[in-house]
């Protein structure tokens, strides 16, 4: 393979999921969004908090169990305060913690809307025909790989499977099986693009 330009994406989501819940203001299934909001409740030593959901038809509240019956002595003071100033860092790493969610909930409404962040290791070579991307998610996402390649290097997937097919591009781990799957953190993506005609718009696009 040509020399390559090694790229970090910084993945992040931009909409958090959205629990489908029955509304009893509403009369039927609705989805419900965070508010960024705790709520705390506290019972002698005992604490229990809640991050609070709002209906988007009627503003029905929901409240999704972050901590339960805890002794206030095994919490962490600066998580507490973090609960009790509505830290929006804390409020965003649980909205997004499909996981939990759905263990709580089942079904629960995903979004593939995403920022990347894009920072070049290691220099640049004074010749550049390949590309090496460095994929992190900062949080699950249900976006396909092929369509985050596709979106960021401003070409089309049937590009992206005439690559594959000229043995051009290749995915660690997992393989080229791993385009039509949602991106994974610690992916790394390998791109030859000598004898491309539009081989320097592509590496720009890649390096944002």
């Amino acid at each position: 393979m040509s020399e390559l330009l090694r790229i970090r994406w910084a993945i992040a989501p931009t909409i958090a999921p959205r629990p489908l819940i029955n509304c009893n203001r509403c009369g039927g299934t609705k989805p419900y969004q965070c508010s960024g909001k705790f709520r705390i409740n506290a019972n002698g030593k005992r604490i229990d908090v809640w991050l609070i959901y709002r209906c988007l038809d009627c503003d029905n509240s929901w409240n999704f169990g972050i901590l339960e019956r805890c002794n206030r002595r095994d919490i962490e003071p600066t998580l507490l305060q973090g609960f009790e100033s509505n830290d929006p860092v804390l409020a965003r790493r649980h909205a997004f913690d499909v996981v939990a969610l759905r263990s709580r909930v089942g079904r629960i409404e995903e979004f593939p809307d995403v920022a990347v962040d894009k920072q070049t290791h290691g220099g640049a070579p004074e010749v550049t025909s390949a590309l090496e991307l460095q994929l992190a998610l900062e949080t699950p996402t249900s976006l396909r790989l092929d369509r985050l390649l596709a979106s960021e290097l401003g070409i089309s997937r049937s590009r992206l499977q005439t690559l594959e097919e000229r043995q051009l591009l290749s995915i660690d781990p997992d393989g080229t099986k791993a385009l039509r799957k949602p991106v994974r953190t610690r992916t790394v993506v390998r791109i030859d693009l000598s004898g491309e005609a539009d081989c320097e718009a592509i590496i720009s696009a890649a390096g944002g």
